[in-house]
């Protein structure tokens, strides 16, 4: 791992907004709101241990450790879980008899409104899919569920791989130049920032100019 290899959970608050991104990962700066708690208590159960079983059918485990070190990637991230599926045409794993088939499960607390799932959510999960077909040499199926609508669904990779690899490679290659550059871009033209827990200190709300207040405070006294 060097400085320009990416986390691969830094996507998604690129793909959301460029300037938060940096202030994330330039300025190391850091908030949390009602949405952030309400996400990292999913993950929180799911990695904790409860989600890792095995049985005649498959093996699952979670908190999974992936990467992928060619230089258009240079990724690497932990996934929530991983099923190996027990198929004839599948692939061996160490350790283990027969072979299996590999499936990527994301969990996210809330389903999109009018979208069978979003764009945002599968750019991670895909970029989970490039590590894990170049440790276990497969194409592994993926899919994301949403808990609020206790549902799988299934990323069309097999079908869309290029548009989701080019689109996964140019990201990367944005993210590094800000990386690179170490400067905050500015917000953009129609950004939506009420969900976003870096609003506070993105912009700062200032008080107004007061020249009470200055001629109290020049006089040394006290104002509220």
């Amino acid at each position: 791992m060097n400085d320009s290899t990416i986390n691969i959970r830094t996507i998604q608050h690129y793909m959301y907004c460029p300037r938060r991104f940096a202030l994330l990962e330039v300025n190391s700066d850091w908030a949390e709101n009602a949405f952030v708690v309400k996400a990292n208590l999913l993950h929180e159960h799911v990695h904790d241990g409860s989600h890792s079983f095995s049985d005649s059918k498959k093996i699952v485990r979670s908190d999974i450790t992936v990467y992928n070190d060619m230089p258009e990637y240079d990724i690497f991230g932990v996934t929530d879980c991983i099923e190996f599926v027990r198929s004839d045409d599948g692939v061996r794993l160490d350790g283990y008899d027969g072979s299996f088939t590999v499936r990527i499960v994301e969990y996210k607390p809330k389903a999109p409104k009018n979208e069978e799932f979003s764009e945002t959510d599968a750019i991670q999960v895909f970029a989970q899919k490039i590590c894990a077909d170049s440790i276990w040499k497969c194409s592994c199926e993926c899919y994301i569920y949403y808990a609020d609508k206790r549902r799988r669904v299934r990323l069309p990779f097999d079908e869309e791989y290029q548009k989701y690899d080019d689109m996964l490679k140019k990201l990367l290659e944005e993210m590094r130049g800000v990386l690179a550059e170490k400067t905050i871009p500015q917000r953009k033209k129609g950004q939506k920032c009420s969900g976003c827990s870096l609003s506070d200190i993105c912009f700062p709300v200032k008080k107004k100019y007061s020249v009470k207040e200055l001629v109290m405070q020049q006089k040394g006294a006290d104002y509220p």
